[in-house]
């Protein structure tokens, strides 16, 4: 039977929803599409089908958007309670996939960051990295306006953030350090006083040089590997150690070739303020991972300076749109969910671009919407979805006050002046 109250609910809702993320959503689409299709040249050479790795890619997308379609919808309080079963499904996966041969490791690319289970594969980091974000948000809220909860709600949400980003941490360095760089951002909007804030920063700073020089002196110039859960750390330093050294000094290794031809790639298309145009690349045959890490740097070589700055300003309209979106909203933690995951997207977007164009050392970060990868795609779909909630849940109550003033002030009797 049908529902017609439920319809007329969802067709009001559906008057306020956010046509800006929509807009940014769909076009950052495009780009997916047709740089993708470009790109994944070496993939569809493997698979023997021209459109097989980008239909593959365009079927997370379609779920993406179904997903963001509907989430939209939801209230904002349903979303905070669903992240705290979000934020323990990524944990027991992040922790089982740490014990010693683990048979829920998958390892692509040299990498052992996927979950495999009943056949299917995906990055737990990416689900803690949006459970934890809304989580810390919620916890924060609930001390607004009470410093001594606030401090008690910044201890809380500091412990729980150490147990998420440990596991992290040891076979993602770039993804530990981002995330922990929102959540230190959101302790900042949340006003956790400043010499708490100095404290942990003062912290991290040590440990983090401490351990590189560690790492340095005790194994990479003395040659000695390193074992053990922190193995990676000797990755971690040689790239660093690359990326400061001069250029005939670092000119071995797969992080170096796909970095010089990811510069050959932004050469070219910086010849022409619209590249060579889609179809044209010619790093893309060389570049290993031309559709994930180093998309964008095919994105110059086709689009030029004119496709970059276009992306560029649609990342960035994700971060001003929450910043418009927030200092409305009378929900103090649906705004830090919300400038949460603006900042982890803008911020992770930055980080890969500034990877592709040489602007910082290998990171592996994905291209959020752009790169391949069905975990990125839900996850970043996932994203867009609560942005797109808690803002039409605010077009919605402003519509609703608006309309109550005018009817208040419809209700006023006529004043006849003598």
């Amino acid at each position: 039977m049908e529902n017609p109250r439920g319809i007329e609910l969802i067709k009001r809702k559906l008057q306020y929803v956010d046509k800006t993320y929509w807009t940014v959503f769909i076009l950052l689409v495009v780009f997916a599409v047709i740089e993708l299709f470009s790109a994944s040249s070496t993939l569809a050479f493997k698979s023997g089908s021209l459109l097989g790795p980008v239909w593959h890619q365009v079927k997370f997308i379609l779920i993406g958007a179904m997903i963001g379609f509907v989430v939209q919808l939801f209230p904002s309080k349903i979303v905070r309670w669903g992240g705290y079963g979000l934020l323990g499904v990524a944990a027991l996966c992040l922790y089982l996939m740490i014990i010693p041969g683990s048979p829920f490791v998958s390892t692509i690319n040299d990498a052992e960051r996927w979950f495999k289970i009943f056949g299917f594969s995906f990055q737990p980091s990416e689900l803690a990295k949006l459970g934890l974000i809304i989580v810390v948000a919620d916890r924060l809220s609930q001390a607004h306006d009470d410093e001594a909860e606030l401090i008690k709600e910044f201890y809380r949400t500091l412990a729980l953030s150490a147990f998420i980003i440990f596991p992290i941490l040891l076979g993602n360095l770039s993804t530990a350090l981002l995330l922990a760089g929102v959540v230190f951002l959101m302790w900042f909007l949340a006003r956790v006083p400043l010499k708490y804030l100095g404290g942990i920063m003062a912290i991290a700073v040590i440990v983090l040089v401490s351990g590189y020089f560690i790492v340095e002196f005790g194994y990479v110039r003395a040659h000695r590997p390193m074992t053990g859960p922190f193995k990676r750390a000797i990755t971690w330093v040689g790239r660093i150690d690359k990326f400061v050294a001069d250029d005939d000094a670092a000119s071995d290794g797969d992080d170096d070739y796909q970095r010089n031809h990811a510069t050959l790639a932004i050469a070219r298309g910086g010849a022409s303020p619209l590249g060579v145009l889609p179809g044209n690349s010619m790093e893309r045959n060389f570049l290993p991972l031309a559709y994930a890490d180093y998309i964008f740097a095919i994105i110059v070589e086709e689009t030029g300076l004119i496709g970059a700055l276009v992306l560029i300003v649609l990342y960035l309209v994700i971060l001003f749109r929450a910043c418009n979106t927030s200092s409305k909203y009378a929900d103090y933690g649906a705004m830090l969910m919300v400038m949460g995951l603006a900042l982890m997207l803008t911020s992770q977007a930055f980080v890969s671009m500034a990877v592709a164009v040489g602007l910082g050392p290998v990171t592996g970060q994905p291209l959020p919407m752009v790169s391949r990868g069905g975990t990125s795609v839900l996850v970043t779909s996932l994203y867009f979805a609560i942005l797109m909630c808690v803002s039409r849940e605010q077009n919605e109550i402003q519509a609703q006050v608006e309309q109550s003033r005018a009817d208040s002030y419809e209700d006023v009797p006529e004043i006849q002046l003598d």
